[in-house]
């Protein structure tokens, strides 16, 4: 068996642990981890095997690459199929959902568009925050990973969810717009800006006066 895994460089030890388990359980595994700002290596353009797998990866996977995979490409995606594209977590937090959930899905030419293999769902609460509801999405994506990919070791063929993607891919621009404070904004629309933009270490939500701009830090007190 020939396997690409393609994931992002990330100090976090959910990920450490579907590496490390990766390396010891699959035979023929190749990985490539992206960097901020990196291509995508030729040597991944060159790959040709049974299963392509990415993981929490920033790479859009070109479908000559997808088409590649003899057997599948698919893709760990850390939301439901509510929320496809990125600032999942930042939307989930901004519409107050009270469940959220990770997908397993293969891979299209359009992101977070294949036919869908398996959801997680659990509870959110209203005390969660981006940052731990992130936390928790990780935990849940590794503990999918680990089922999936033991059923492909075991050589059995991949689940078919009934479940469909519900919208298209939200984009970063609109991840952008959703951390701008707008004059006039009722209290509460503001609130729940600022709530879903503050993420430790990443620009929080912001106001711009007179070419000035104001940004929220996400440990002041709201």
């Amino acid at each position: 068996m020939e396997v690409l895994l393609l994931g992002k460089k990330r100090d976090d030890p959910f990920f450490q642990r579907v590496l490390d388990y990766s390396r010891t359980s699959i035979p023929g595994l190749r990985v490539f981890l992206a960097e901020a700002g990196q291509t995508l290596p030729e040597e991944v353009h060159a790959w040709q095997g049974d299963y392509l797998i990415s993981y929490l990866c920033p790479w859009v996977i070109p479908a000559a690459v997808l088409n590649q995979a003899r057997v599948a490409a698919i893709n760990f995606h850390p939301a439901p199929p509510e929320y496809p594209g990125t600032g999942c977590t930042n939307f989930a937090i901004y519409d107050g959902v009270s469940t959220y959930g990770v997908t397993c899905h293969h891979m299209a030419e359009i992101v977070d568009s294949g036919s869908i293999i398996a959801v997680r769902r659990f509870d959110v609460t209203p005390q969660d925050s981006v940052y731990s509801l992130t936390q928790r999405c990780y935990a849940y994506l590794m503990v999918l990973y680990y089922d999936i990919v033991s059923q492909i070791l075991r050589g059995e063929p991949l689940p078919r969810s009934a479940e469909v993607w519900s919208r298209r891919a939200y984009r970063r621009k609109e991840l952008n717009a959703l951390k701008r404070i707008e004059l006039g904004m009722p209290l509460d629309e503001i609130r729940r800006r600022v709530k879903a933009s503050a993420y430790p270490g990443t620009p929080g939500a912001y106001i711009e006066i007179d070419g000035m701009r104001f940004e929220y830090k996400p440990d002041d007190p709201l």
